[in-house]
């Protein structure tokens, strides 16, 4: 008969314990096999954990691991007879006086203590649903917390040999294609993707602007670029505008009809075709909208991993990085620590679901007290932690914005007015951790807030008025 589940011990194997701790204790080298793959807290039995301990001690200070000495190091810690004294080691030295295997038990110990581990994020899930708190998404968040990090756990790592690391990058893209995975998410700005050879996964890729300036139409044609031309997954956080903005813009960006007509359905009937064929292109594209105007780093984890667990995920946009909070307890110091553990989370994330993560940033007011005008890795506001945490940094720049055509006019002398700077911009990439940086130029049109490739550029007079 099956006992229940609070009634049975949960799972362990002391015989595989046992023949790790002798291992150690009759191979010196058999630490270097286990120590990566091992705590002591993952063994079941907590002498054969003190004994473990023991041996990562006297590894760490470069000294001999052998029966005397693990005896020794027990005995100065008061752990020595509560283990069983010199007989316990002696025997068990007794029953396996080999290390042959060694790597083999010790996986068995890893793999009880994870299930172990389970048992305990089981018990905590359940305890949460007991408490029942107004909040459920706290719950699904912690819950998922509890499992990833379990989860992260598992995932060893030794050194890789550079012939297995180029055989992988030689087979991946086949194998991408056979997963319907893309190796790297082009913008869809040709020039820009030449600069970065597309968005790298994995990567964590800051955008930054002063407000107005447009770098939420900028990240928006970013995921409908991906979404509709490489058919990517993309989920997009939105702190600061609803849903049904977003959807209205990215329907005027792709329909060509100006956005406040669009609003308040002041448009033509040949428009109103426009609008429906986009309409229909856009409904077929894989973009998630979160507008959820209160959202922490953990809330947007756990969600995240659910879209990536049941859908499939290439691409997450953040909309904007200062506006997420760090922890709901709020009990870091101040906003610099915050907005740091917030770099750092992202970009473990972007590791963890290997996606690219675009978080658009803030830029301080220095900008506007410069000549030129243009943005530095210095402007990037609360965290030096940003420009370190990131990958890709690049800078959102419109001369426009503060200068008119008279000022403009009387600075360059020399230049026709037609030269003038009207619906120019400028994505300054300033850093490129594995490639070049250097800065491409966009054409943005105001009245769809829309970039596009200077290529497509068409005669205003011919713009959907």
């Amino acid at each position: 008969m099956t006992l229940p589940v609070l009634e049975r011990l949960p799972p362990h194997d002391i015989e595989a314990e046992e023949a790790v701790v002798a291992a150690l204790l009759v191979d010196s080298e058999a630490i270097y096999h286990i120590a990566p793959i091992l705590k002591p807290e993952d063994f079941f039995r907590e002498k054969n954990g003190w004994v473990y301990e023991a041996c990562l001690d006297l590894w760490n200070r470069d000294e001999a691991i052998n029966q005397i000495t693990v005896a020794h190091e027990l005995a100065r810690k008061d752990r020595l007879e509560p283990v069983g004294g010199q007989t316990y080691l002696a025997e068990t030295i007794r029953r396996l006086p080999t290390s042959v295997g060694v790597e083999f038990y010790a996986q068995i110990v890893r793999r009880d203590s994870t299930y172990r581990g389970l048992i305990h994020a089981a018990t905590a899930i359940l305890q949460m649903a007991y408490e029942a708190p107004a909040e459920i998404e706290t719950v699904f968040s912690r819950s998922e917390d509890l499992l990833a990090r379990l989860r992260g756990g598992e995932n060893f790592r030794d050194f890789v040999h550079i012939r297995q690391l180029l055989q992988a990058y030689l087979e991946e893209d086949i194998e991408a294609v056979e997963r319907r995975e893309l190796a790297a998410i082009r913008t869809g700005y040709s020039d820009l993707d030449v600069l970065l050879g597309g968005l790298k996964r994995s990567d964590l890729v800051i955008v930054g602007a002063r407000p107005s300036v447009g770098k939420s139409s900028f990240a928006l044609g970013i995921a409908r670029n991906a979404a509709v031309a490489q058919q990517a997954n993309v989920a997009f956080f939105s702190l600061e505008m609803s849903g049904e903005q977003l959807a209205i813009r990215l329907l005027s960006a792709e329909s060509g009809v100006d956005q406040n007509r669009l609003r308040l359905g002041q448009h033509s009937e040949l428009e109103e075709r426009r609008i429906i064929r986009a309409s229909g292109e856009l409904a077929e594209a894989n973009i998630w909208f979160d507008d959820s105007p209160v959202l922490t780093v953990a809330e947007l984890r756990a969600r995240a991993r659910r879209l990536a667990g049941e859908r499939g995920l290439d691409l997450v946009v953040i909309d904007y990085l200062q506006l997420m909070q760090g922890e709901t307890t709020g009990s870091r110091e101040n906003r610099v620590q915050e907005i740091s553990y917030i770099s750092r989370t992202l970009k473990g994330l972007a590791r963890e679901l290997n996606v690219p993560i675009i978080a658009l940033a803030q830029l301080s007011r220095a900008i506007e007290s410069r000549h030129p005008r243009i943005p530095m890795l210095s402007d990037l506001r609360d965290s030096g932690s940003i420009e370190q945490d990131a990958d890709v940094v690049m800078f959102l720049s419109r001369e426009e914005m503060y200068t008119t055509p008279e000022q403009w006019a009387q600075q360059h002398p020399d230049l026709p007015m037609s030269a003038y700077p009207k619906g120019v911009a400028q994505v300054i990439v300033a850093k490129h951790r594995n490639g070049p940086t250097g800065s491409v130029e966009l054409r943005f049109r105001e009245k769809l807030a829309k970039f596009e490739d200077w290529v497509l550029r068409t005669d205003e007079s011919h713009e959907p008025q």
